[in-house]
């Protein structure tokens, strides 16, 4: 296939277009703003390779994404491009309204258009795949998990607009019939995600040797995903997905934030002990929590583990390692970001 993959340059995007050149035989249009969390150097490996492209492009703008669509004829479509911060969404939530909603809108308009002109085979393989997140769900208890008929009740500007392009999604398809399918997925973690996440951030700010913000009491808890096991279940969505079904996509790994954050302290101590003494831990610093923390999300992945036959295959307890490993021998990639605008400093108060 060819496929027009949006938000490539982001964390997801780009380590799905690593994964999807890798394993399989689909040309990829990366099609990115290239915002601030957009870094072309995470594919920059990829720039001459033969079944990959960049198209510098914003969905915001309806006639350039019809343009795109004409230039590239894609056979399908793979919607990351999204405003994707809890706390930047609190201090700006009209980019997220304009990203995640309208931009959503004009994906699928140019997406309708560009599938009433195919034929036959071209037309019965044709997917329009939108990528969300489990924030649409809302909060959970102490007990409980999100499954695909879970009612939506997302608390935050960022998840409201996802919440509200995943209902456009599905819209195109009864009304319209895009084949379309939606999948949610708890939080990723792994390599190139953007230092204003909470991973990235406890990492550095250990190598500097900076307090460790931890929000409220550190018990609010994530399900955690690591990103080639989301790569992998996007891919088979798009390639076996039934359209206008839903798939939540899962890590099985529940932890609470300040075990996250003790767990990366451990690592560190071990690999990159404090050059001051000490444990890294001693740097935790609990602040005021932000407004509207969800208290715990859970993903129930069943339905595409029976149906499409996936699983998660990497341990929390691995991988953690493995993207500190990470994140300590490619530091010219994030000391790129970190001299730009962004400080790693705190948003959404």
């Amino acid at each position: 296939m060819k496929i027009l993959l949006t938000g490539g340059c982001g964390f997801i995007g780009s380590n799905l277009i690593r994964h999807l050149i890798a394993n399989t035989n689909h040309h990829v249009v990366n099609l990115d703003k290239l915002t601030y969390a957009g870094n072309a150097s995470s594919l920059a490996d990829l720039a001459d390779h033969d079944r990959y492209e960049l198209l510098q492009a914003d969905i915001g703008d309806a006639a350039e994404m019809d343009k795109v669509f004409a230039e590239t004829a894609p056979d399908g479509v793979m919607h990351l491009a999204a405003e994707s911060h809890v706390d930047r969404s609190i201090d700006g939530p009209a980019d997220f309204i304009q990203t995640n909603i309208v931009g959503t809108f004009n994906l699928l308009q140019s997406s309708m258009q560009h599938y009433r002109t195919l034929e036959g085979d071209r037309k019965d393989k044709f997917r329009f795949l939108h990528v969300s997140t489990d924030e649409v769900y809302g909060s959970l208890g102490e007990t409980g998990m999100f499954s695909e008929t879970t009612p939506y009740d997302p608390h935050s500007p960022y998840s409201a607009t996802k919440a509200s392009s995943d209902h456009l999604a599905r819209a195109w398809k009864t009304t319209y019939g895009l084949p379309v399918l939606v999948t949610n997925c708890s939080n990723n973690y792994g390599p190139y995600q953007f230092p204003e996440k909470l991973l990235p951030v406890m990492i550095l700010k250990c190598l500097n040797e900076e307090p460790l913000p931890v929000y409220g009491e550190g018990l609010n808890v994530r399900d955690w995903l690591y990103v080639e096991d989301h790569a992998r279940a996007l891919q088979v969505v798009m390639e076996r997905g039934v359209p206008g079904e839903t798939y939540n996509i899962g890590g099985n790994s529940e932890r609470r934030n300040i075990d996250l954050v003790n767990a990366i302290c451990e690592i560190m101590d071990d690999i990159r002990p404090r050059p001051s003494g000490g444990k890294h831990a001693d740097l935790i610093t609990y602040v005021k929590d932000r407004p509207g923390h969800d208290f715990r999300y859970a993903i129930d992945s069943s339905k595409i583990q029976k149906q499409l036959d996936w699983q998660p295959q990497h341990s929390l307890e691995v991988c953690l390692r493995q993207t500190v490993h990470w994140y300590l021998e490619n530091q010219q990639w994030w000391k790129n970001i970190l001299d730009g605008s962004y400080k790693m400093q705190r948003l959404g108060t």
